[in-house]
């Protein structure tokens, strides 16, 4: 089911952030290569865009935009959650840190600039902490 209260998502949202760097690839034939692991894909009229970790796109020497750093947010969010995400891209748009933001069925996860990673984190824990 997941947490739909603001007050407690915020209070426990736990960021995690993966130790690996993520970028985002487009395959505008809509097909994936073989062999290339995913964190996610999307579909689009332009084409698949699929987000997979750098190193695999430097080894199997696929295009690629947006060094970021995956960071998921572990409280387990109802996907009927109001207002939620809008704290946390506000709170980073508030210290200038692009975010993009994925919902997966447990979790959501939102990817940011490599070299923003730690004070995107340490905003993070701020919300947590405000509403605690």
């Amino acid at each position: 089911m997941g947490e739909q209260d603001l007050l407690k998502l915020c209070a426990s949202l736990e960021p995690i952030m993966a130790p690996a760097v993520y970028v985002y690839c487009s395959f505008p034939d809509f097909v994936l290569p073989d062999g290339v692991p995913v964190f996610c894909t999307i579909r689009e009229s332009e084409g698949l865009t699929a987000i997979v970790e750098r190193s695999d796109a430097r080894r199997l020497r696929l295009a690629y935009i947006y060094d970021a750093r995956l960071i998921t947010l572990s409280v387990h969010s109802s996907l009927n959650a109001v207002g939620f995400i809008k704290v946390i891209s506000g709170k980073l748009a508030d210290a200038g840190i692009p975010c993009n933001v994925i919902a997966g069925y447990y979790h959501d996860h939102i990817l940011v600039p490599v070299d923003r990673a730690d004070e995107a984190m340490d905003r993070l824990r701020e919300i947590a902490a405000s509403a605690s």
